[in-house]
Formats: structure tokens, C-alpha cells, sequence
């Protein structure tokens, strides 16, 4: 639970390192339990794991929710402080490993609006996205979304891509 309750909060995908640094660093486990946790959420689909050059970066998934939801209230509040206290901490550490950029501008010849998002993972593109919108508010809206949520962003729009057209109705 503890691992589910850090992904959760950090809010943007944190690699595998980074969860094993915390967890050690923190005493709540050893390495090898924190390899095993991490490979058994996985594998039940309460994390998604996606592969960067040689690390994977983990995101929580609906499934990981509904159990944080259902069992998170017995993680001890001594222990989300201390959740808490790291992300404070190492935020900006985990984020500079994970760059994250939007920008916008105006194509004066077409009168158009363009965003481009991107996230990376050092020199590794994990995502980026390039959208046609009406405005500059839509634009602006769009740039300080994607900065300001993108863990859950990013999952999103893998979970899309990955759905079949059954999960999608179709």
C-alpha cells in the first residue's frame, strides 16, 4: 500500500529507482521486497509500468485507485507523513528526470493556434502531442494543464491507445 499511496501522490511517473531509493532510504523495505512489490502490482495491473531506454517509469492505474480506496486508510498516518515529506523533498528530483514542456504559438499565415506538449525522460521522448486549437485562452488552458497534471495525463492517453474497441464501445 505504501508503494500505491507514493505513485499516487508524487502525481507523475516516477521510475522504478526512484520508488526502490525511496522505500530504502525511508526503512519501510529492503530492495528485494521492493523489486518483488513493484513486479507483483504490475503483473495485477495496479501499476503500469512503461519502458524508457533502460528504466520504467510507474503510473497508478484504476485498478491501483479502487484498492488505495478501499485500503489505504490503514496505511498509518505517521507513514503518509512521511510520504508526504519525501515528495516534498525529491519532487524536483524526480521531475528532473522527467522533463516536461508545452508550448504555444501563432501561425500567422493560417490564423491558427498550435500547442505542442512533450514529456522526456532525459534524452528518451517518452510522449509529445501537437494540437490545432481555436484560441489562445484553449492554448494557454492546455499548456498549464498538461504541466500541472501530467502523471494522470500521461496514463490517460496510454490507456486509451492501448484500449481495444471493445473497452472502448466500439
Amino acid at each position: 500500500m505504501t508503494i500505491l499511496y507514493l505513485v499516487d501522490k508524487i502525481d507523475v511517473p516516477i521510475s522504478g529507482v526512484q520508488i526502490t531509493k525511496f522505500a530504502v532510504e525511508e526503512n519501510f523495505m529492503n530492495y528485494y521486497l521492493v523489486q518483488q512489490y513493484l513486479n507483483e502490482m504490475a503483473e495485477a495491473g495496479y501499476l503500469d509500468g512503461v519502458k524508457s531506454g533502460n528504466a520504467t517509469r510507474y503510473t497508478i492505474t484504476d485498478e491501483g485507485l479502487a484498492t488505495l480506496e478501499t485500503f489505504g486508510g490503514y496505511i498509518p498516518l505517521h507513514t503518509k507523513a512521511r510520504i508526504a515529506k519525501y515528495i516534498t523533498e525529491h519532487l524536483g528530483a524526480v521531475k528532473q528526470d522527467l522533463e516536461i514542456s508545452a508550448t504555444h504559438f501563432y501561425q500567422h499565415d493560417t490564423g491558427e493556434y498550435f500547442v505542442k506538449c512533450a514529456v522526456y525522460d532525459g534524452d528518451n521522448m517518452l510522449m509529445e502531442v501537437n494540437l490545432s486549437v481555436v484560441n489562445k485562452e484553449q492554448a494557454l488552458q492546455i499548456c498549464n494543464n498538461w504541466k500541472n497534471d501530467i502523471g494522470r495525463r500521461y496514463k490517460s492517453m496510454i490507456d486509451i491507445l492501448l484500449a481495444n474497441e471493445k473497452e472502448k464501445g466500439g
